[in-house]
């Protein structure tokens, strides 16, 4: 009987133990990519799906953009999108995956007005190129996707509305989002410390309202932009109903309204916090999966 209870115990924990083992994917935190347009490397980290190195096949790639402050590091170590990317995959919520997270300093990911710091030229034509070449990647809009938080969301809606050519689906959260007057009255230390080695140092007032703010302010791109353009990416907009960049996205979502893009646009309960992220990028990586797939 002893013998018939430790057997039947055996099974059933080899049972449990099968049930929540799951394939796990490959992380590389470091690495990266020589560009002549920055004059400098570039890091960036990459994870590849579990099956990537005994698989023939080739993967579709989201660009996860990390916040201010942070670098290529800050998805793995705070957000874990590792371990929640090896979960989505092993139960079908998102078809296996790339993920690149590359690293941008304070750049917000675009070309400073002085031409001293060209960021948004190197991630178009340097960076994905190198790693689409470098990896099995399916080099296509319709395999690419972005996603990002705060500055990374900024960056992923400046990506995605300037090159909808690229991107299948955008996945900003948190995004940094200002309108005019936000800008205009942000206090000038404030301003200069983070903005003006974008759109110009020592402005005040109106003054910022430049043809450099301009050309970079998702708000006025959406407004430049016909409908029919608007629409060749799918858009995936999640912020906190505590976050100091709530205002933001719910112009934006106005925005994309009042010209009938179509959209997801969530608030949950939170604030600007990685615990909002980590809970948050499953399902962003899984809208961002719904559109590599065809039907």
């Amino acid at each position: 009987m002893q013998t018939v209870c430790r057997n039947a115990f055996f099974i059933i924990l080899c049972t449990i133990t099968t049930a929540y083992a799951q394939p796990a994917g490959k992380v590389y935190e470091t690495r990266v990519v020589k560009s002549s347009i920055l004059e400098r490397d570039v890091r960036y980290s990459i994870y590849l799906p579990a099956d990537y190195e005994t698989s023939d096949r080739k993967y579709p790639v989201v660009y996860l953009l990390h916040g201010y402050t942070d670098d290529n590091t800050g998805w793995l170590q705070f957000g874990e999108v590792n371990r929640y990317a090896d979960k989505a995959i092993a139960d079908g919520a998102i078809p296996p995956m790339i993920i690149v997270m590359p690293n941008a300093d304070s750049s917000w990911y675009i070309n400073a007005y002085d031409g001293k710091e060209k960021y948004e030229d190197f991630f178009v034509k340097e960076f994905i190129p190198t790693v689409e070449n470098t990896y099995h990647i399916k080099a296509e809009k319709k395999y690419r996707g972005i996603a990002g938080l705060s500055m990374g969301g900024y960056g992923t809606l400046i990506y995605a509305l300037k090159y909808p050519q690229l991107f299948a689906a955008a996945a900003p959260l948190s995004a940094a989002v200002f309108d005019d007057t936000a800008v205009v009255n942000t206090p000038a230390d404030r301003y200069d410390g983070i903005f003006g080695q974008l759109y110009g140092r020592n402005l005040k007032g109106r003054d910022r309202l430049n043809k450099d703010w301009y050309d970079n302010s998702v708000l006025k791109i959406i407004e430049k932009k016909s409908a029919d353009e608007l629409r060749k990416v799918r858009y995936w907009i999640d912020c906190g109903d505590d976050d100091f960049l709530t205002k933001g996205n719910c112009l934006l979502h106005i925005a994309l309204s009042e010209k009938r893009v179509p959209h997801e646009y969530r608030v949950r309960d939170g604030a600007h916090t990685w615990t909002y992220w980590r809970t948050g990028i499953t399902d962003a990586l899984k809208f961002i999966g719904d559109s590599f797939h065809q039907y």
